[in-house]
């Protein structure tokens, strides 16, 4: 069975997307089975991978209504071991339209279920916001990780963050965990980028990673070529970031399954 992770930040232009089609990709490098689902209307992780916005009747807004089940809305990409549900604009619509339903912020996590065995993980890119398609990834999660930019307001979101985890936790999804902070766009040039990563390792109660997204150019690039940086530029500082990031991840990941 998959291990869920949702991708979340309520602020935006933190990292978020750039890490979900990268740690995927990353992943899918080390031979693991993964599955990238966009949640975010804008489709930055679905053009990442060189798929454009879908309209509604093929993107992640026909597994949330009931109109057709995930497993025919899964594609391929260049990696063989990673697939791709992608996203659209008409997500923007789901806010409204679910929100009427008893069991809005259960769509996502009822429609992965026919599809968790076919994957070592699944990665959630969510929307920069805590509305309902963010909650309906939470809530389908088993751990979030938070990407955060290291600037002056970086802690202050961070807390609001945790409160919402808190009353996620509180309510529809109990065993949510925290898979950690990561770093991102880090310049250790920057005194303020140095002062707030020593603030938030001293400070944040849950785990941080050990891995740092640096500042890369490399890495801004590669979208506009549909591509992961994996396959962009491999050499490069974002890349190899990303490659010790999954690394951490599944060495986290198979210490915690041996002493299970």
């Amino acid at each position: 069975m998959a291990k869920i992770i949702a991708i979340a930040n309520q602020k935006g232009g933190v990292g978020k997307t750039t890490t979900a089609v990268n740690l995927a990709a990353s992943i899918a490098a080390a031979e693991r089975r993964i599955l990238l689902v966009d949640m975010d209307p804008q489709a930055n992780a679905s053009s990442g991978l060189g798929v454009g916005p879908q309209p509604m009747d093929d993107s992640v807004y026909a597994a949330l209504a009931g109109t057709r089940p995930m497993r025919q809305l899964i594609r391929s990409t260049e990696l063989p071991t990673l697939h791709l549900v992608a996203s659209g604009p008409d997500l923007y619509g789901a806010d409204v339209e679910l929100i009427q339903q008893s069991d809005r912020y259960m769509r996502l996590k009822d429609a992965l279920a026919p599809v968790v065995d076919n994957y070592d993980i699944i990665l959630i890119d969510c929307p920069p916001s805590l509305g309902v398609l963010t909650l309906n990834a939470l809530c389908a999660s088993d751990s979030v990780l938070i990407p955060l930019q290291t600037e002056y307001y970086a802690l202050e979101g961070l807390s609001q963050l945790t409160r919402t985890l808190e009353m996620v936790r509180a309510g529809p999804n109990p065993n949510l965990s925290v898979e950690g902070v990561l770093l991102t766009m880090f310049d250790a040039r920057n005194n303020l980028a140095r002062q707030v990563a020593d603030d938030v390792r001293a400070n944040f109660t849950g785990p941080v990673f050990k891995a740092v997204i640096p500042r890369n150019v490399r890495l801004s690039e590669a979208p506009s070529f549909g591509k992961p940086i994996l396959l962009y530029d491999v050499g490069s500082r974002g890349c190899q970031s990303y490659l010790e990031l999954a690394r951490e991840m599944l060495e986290h990941s198979a210490m915690a399954n041996s002493a299970a």
